[in-house]
């Protein structure tokens, strides 16, 4: 259960991974306590419906996911830069998943996806204190133009 992808005015970023029916149980306390619903045979069913098993919440449709493609010979550094992002932005982070590729054609090139439940929650992640910091950090490190491709996930074909 992901709280990020549900609508909700508070932002929530509560992930919940579990069997089933254990998931379900915390969602449903989760549900009441922090979001006022009332416990019964409608929120568990809803609930029930918005399960999703944790491959699927790789990239589903209607998530976004950025492309971020830069030039570097420090790649130790960018991982440690990284790191402390993660520590600083802490609980408040909304990226679900990122993955740093090499180009094989061109050298010191790198290609990083970085996956969000929806473009909302990307721009929150890119308006907090520590991505600004960590963005001003990678422009010492990485060489050239940085760009940036916005994606919104359409459909995701299983192989």
């Amino acid at each position: 259960m992901d709280c990020r992808s549900m609508p909700s005015d508070r932002h929530c970023t509560l992930v919940i991974s579990g069997e089933e029916d254990e998931v379900l149980e915390v969602a449903a306390a989760h549900a009441v306590t922090s979001h006022g619903h009332t416990d019964g045979p409608e929120l568990r069913e809803s609930l029930r419906a918005d399960l999703r098993d944790e491959d699927m919440l790789q990239a589903e449709q209607g998530s976004f996911i950025q492309l971020i493609e830069f030039q570097a010979h420090d790649l130790d550094r960018i991982r440690e830069l990284a790191d402390q992002w993660r520590e600083r932005i802490g609980s408040e982070a909304t990226a679900r998943w990122g993955v740093i590729s090499a180009d094989r054609d061109r050298r010191n090139t790198y290609v990083q996806l970085v996956a969000f439940p929806d473009y909302a929650a990307a721009m929150r992640n890119s308006e907090h204190p520590a991505t600004t910091e960590l963005a001003k950090q990678l422009q010492e490190v990485t060489e050239g133009e940085t760009n940036y491709r916005n994606l919104d996930v359409r459909e995701v074909m299983h192989m």
